[in-house]
């Protein structure tokens, strides 16, 4: 098909639960891939229970809005795992599967009956992704976290705060989404290899070594120089910039980023502020100077900006040669021009009945328009599975249902 999206054909049974797993499934489903959620009202995903609530606001597992901006793009089948039929038919999904993907602890697939040995036995090229939080195998295999777990794991953590302070914690789990969109690279560059060995594999994902790459100038400064980095507040990691750093703008809580790493964008800092006497004291005539005297420099820089308007003094700096931006909140995301002329933020009408903001597709191509769809309802795509893909009579579908085998 000429307008077909690059995935189309793939279908996956999505294991993964909470954030990163479904986000995998997320991307994969812009790219066109059929995507199956599998869950249960048996143990409800943790993500279903956060507010807020769409429609009438009651709490409601099928109505949270943060599961469905961030599950957008899976379908969802429900099977209580815990019942050996709900197993049976989980490998029948499989069977006609090309991915399978999971983001528990080492083991838990094999306990449900479900490890990799097991799906091959009913789909000999299956590719699937293991996603734990510190791989398949080590002395921290078993160990249990959420995103904001990793960035302690990782080092991460020990590079945030302020200045000369202790670390601050990273309060956004940010290491899921990160997770979930780079293992749709490994599941990729997995299907091309099947596709041209006609053998799948394991994908053995470890969360933290992912996450690891974050802090990649730190680890070799400390390989080469023996140097263990500490938190810098917003300071240049190689004190090769000043200024670096956000600014007071007007209004309530407005900021702005600027950073200037060489003479020239200096110069166009200089310019931008109308030639102001106190840059040409000697403490600021060179970049050594500069970052000697950092807190002066930035001290002066913040009575500058703190008089204008955020966006407008970013207009005006960048059109000056200078690296500024706005420091922008959830509201500002929103309304955005950017954001609205390439549809990050997408308005849809979930099947519930209320509209919803959601995530665009991040992933855009030239020739297809990804399609988004909401966050699943738990077990939407049940009868179209077992009834259409899997053959089951209406009969045995009523009593698989009766005995909460599909739930």
């Amino acid at each position: 098909m000429a307008n077909a999206l690059p995935l189309e054909g793939i279908r996956m049974a999505n294991f993964g639960w909470v954030w990163a797993g479904p986000v995998l499934g997320q991307a994969l489903a812009f790219l066109g891939a059929e995507v199956y959620k599998v869950e249960s009202y048996t143990r409800v995903d943790m993500t279903r229970t956060l507010p807020p609530f769409g429609g009438d606001g009651v709490r409601d597992p099928n109505r949270s809005l943060s599961n469905h901006a961030c599950w957008a793009g899976n379908g969802s089948v429900s099977l209580n795992l815990r019942k050996p039929e709900a197993v049976e038919l989980a490998l029948e999904l499989v069977a006609t599967c090309d991915v399978a993907a999971e983001n528990f602890g080492p083991g838990v697939m094999e306990n449900f009956g479900l490890g990799y040995a097991k799906l091959c036995e009913v789909k000999p090229d299956i590719v699937m992704f293991s996603m734990p939080a510190a791989g398949l195998y080590g002395p921290l295999r078993d160990i249990r976290t959420y995103g904001l777990g990793l960035t302690g794991t990782t080092g991460l953590d020990s590079l945030v705060g302020y200045l000369d302070g202790p670390p601050i914690p990273m309060e956004q789990a940010f290491s899921d989404p990160f997770n979930g969109i780079l293992g749709g690279f490994a599941v990729l560059a997995a299907l091309n290899y099947r596709d041209r060995t006609g053998k799948g594999q394991h994908i053995d994902y470890s969360q933290q070594e992912a996450v690891m790459q974050m802090i990649g100038p730190a680890f070799m400064d400390y390989t080469m120089n023996g140097r263990s980095a500490g938190p810098l507040g917003n300071r240049h990691p190689l004190a090769a910039a000043a200024p670096h750093g956000v600014f007071p703008c007007a209004g309530d809580d407005r900021w702005i980023s600027i950073a200037v790493a060489d003479e020239g964008e200096w110069q166009g800092l200089v310019a931008a502020m109308d030639d102001p006497e106190w840059t040409r004291a000697a403490e600021f005539t060179g970049p050594e100077e500069r970052v000697r005297n950092i807190q002066e420099l930035h001290e002066r820089l913040a009575e500058w900006t703190a008089g204008f308007d955020d966006r407008e003094l970013t207009e005006h700096l960048q059109s000056r040669g200078v690296a500024a931006a706005p420091v922008l909140n959830v509201a500002d995301l929103l309304d955005d021009p950017h954001y609205r002329a390439r549809g990050t933020f997408i308005e849809v009408r979930h099947p519930l009945g209320f509209e919803e903001t959601i995530y665009g597709a991040y992933v855009k191509t030239s020739r297809t328009e990804a399609k988004v769809r909401p966050g699943p309802s738990i077990g939407q795509d049940n009868e179209h599975v077992f009834k259409e893909l899997l053959g089951m009579s209406d009969e045995r579908y009523a009593q698989l249902v009766e005995e909460k085998v599909i739930f």
